[in-house]
C-alpha cells in the first residue's frame, strides 16, 4: 500500500465512512479533507492536496499527540531542506505551484500546516496561541526534519518564522521572507473583544464574499475564470469543524508581535516582495531589510501579495539561487538574483 494510504488508514482505521473510502478511490483525497475539495479545479492544488498527510506531533497541554497536516518530501536529503510555511488563515495549498518546482530541482521540500490554520486534527481544541504554534512547529521539526532548514514565510508566515528563530536558532539555517507582514503589533482591540463577537467576526472572515474580496485584493492580477477557484482552495480549511475555535484563539489571545525580534535574526535572509502589494505597503520591504543583520531584496514586478502563487516560476528561481549560494556578499548576491 502507498505510504500515504497507509499513514490515512493507520490514522482514521474503522472510523473511515463509505462516503470517504469511495473520495480515496475516485480522486485520491485523503478523508479528513472537507468534501468541498472536490469542487477545486486548479489541477496543482488537486495534486497537492492528495499529498497532504497528517503526521502525530507531541503536545505540551496533556493530551498526547496531534495528528498534524503537511506535505512531506518525496525524497530526504543530506542537505539542508526548505520548509514552506503559509499566511495568516491559510494552509500548505498555497505552495501549490512552487513546491513542485524546488521538488523538480531536487530539493527536499516540506509544506507544513501552521497549528490551529491547515488541516490539522484539532477536534480535542488544543490551544492555538503563538506560543503553542512555536512548539508546535518544533516538536515537528525536531521528530522529522531534524536538521537545520531553510524556513520561508510569507505574510503572516514571516512573522511566525522570525518568532521561531528567535526561540530556536539553531533549527534554522536561512531565511525567507515573502511580503513579510511584521511590523503589526498583535492582534489590536481583538483582545479587548467578548467572545460572542470575536466568534461573529471569524465567522464572517470565512465567508465567501469575504473571500472573494481578499482574493482579488491579494493579486495584481488573476487569470480569468480563475477567482472563485482560488477562493475556494484558501477558504478550504475553513470548513473543519473546529476552524472557529482555533481562530478566536488566537486572535484573542494577541497575535503576533514580532517588531523587537527583528534586529535579533542573525540568520542570512532573502527578502521578497510584489512591487504591487497593496496589502502591506512596499516601504516595508525596504525597512525590513535595514532591520535585519544580513539580508537582500528581490522586488517582483507586476505582482501581488502572493507572489508564490502569482510568480511561482520566479520565487522558486530566487529560492534556488538563494540556497546555491554560500557565503556570498549582499552584492554578489543581488547580482545572482538580477
Amino acid at each position: 500500500m502507498p505510504p500515504l494510504l497507509t499513514s490515512m488508514a493507520t490514522t482514521c482505521g474503522p472510523l473511515l465512512s463509505t462516503r470517504a473510502r469511495v473520495r480515496m478511490s475516485a480522486r485520491g483525497f485523503p478523508p479528513f479533507l472537507p468534501k468541498e475539495v472536490e469542487r477545486i479545479k486548479d489541477r496543482q492544488a488537486v495534486e497537492l492536496a492528495k499529498r497532504i498527510e497528517r503526521v502525530p506531533v507531541k503536545i505540551d497541554s496533556g493530551k498526547g499527540t496531534l495528528m498534524s497536516s503537511c506535505v512531506k518530501p518525496l525524497h530526504q536529503s543530506n542537505n539542508e531542506p526548505v520548509v514552506l510555511l503559509h499566511g495568516f488563515d491559510s494552509s500548505c495549498l498555497e505552495w501549490r505551484y512552487v513546491h513542485p518546482l524546488l521538488e523538480d530541482a531536487g530539493v527536499e521540500t516540506w509544506a507544513i500546516d501552521i497549528l490551529g490554520w491547515g488541516f490539522s486534527d484539532l477536534a480535542t481544541l488544543p490551544t492555538c496561541d503563538v506560543t503553542a504554534k512555536c512548539k508546535h512547529l518544533y516538536q515537528l521539526w525536531r521528530s522529522y526534519i531534524k536538521k537545520p532548514m531553510v524556513l520561508v514565510g510569507p505574510s503572516l508566515g514571516a512573522a511566525v518564522a522570525i518568532d521561531f528563530v528567535a526561540n530556536h536558532p539553531e533549527a534554522v539555517s536561512k531565511l525567507v521572507f515573502i511580503d513579510a507582514s511584521v511590523y503589526t503589533e498583535g492582534a489590536g482591540d481583538m483582545t479587548k473583544l467578548p467572545k460572542i463577537f470575536a466568534y461573529a467576526g471569524v465567522y464572517i472572515l470565512k465567508s465567501l464574499l469575504l473571500r472573494l474580496y481578499a482574493t482579488k485584493l491579494a493579486f495584481k492580477e488573476v487569470p480569468k475564470g480563475s477567482l472563485l477557484d482560488w477562493t475556494n482552495v484558501g477558504r478550504l480549511h475553513c470548513l473543519l469543524p473546529w476552524w472557529e475555535d482555533a481562530t478566536v484563539d488566537f486572535m484573542i489571545n494577541g497575535g503576533y508581535n514580532v517588531v523587537n525580534l527583528i534586529k535579533q535574526v542573525k540568520q542570512k535572509t532573502l527578502v521578497i516582495w510584489g512591487e504591487d502589494d497593496q496589502i502591506i505597503n512596499t516601504e516595508l520591504a525596504i525597512k525590513l531589510c535595514n532591520d535585519l543583520q544580513d539580508s537582500v531584496l528581490y522586488m517582483i514586478p507586476d505582482c501581488g501579495h502572493i507572489p508564490h502563487v502569482e510568480k511561482p516560476d520566479k520565487v522558486a528561481e530566487l529560492i534556488l539561487g538563494f540556497l546555491s549560494r554560500e557565503n556570498v556578499t549582499q552584492e554578489q548576491l543581488r547580482e545572482v538574483l538580477k
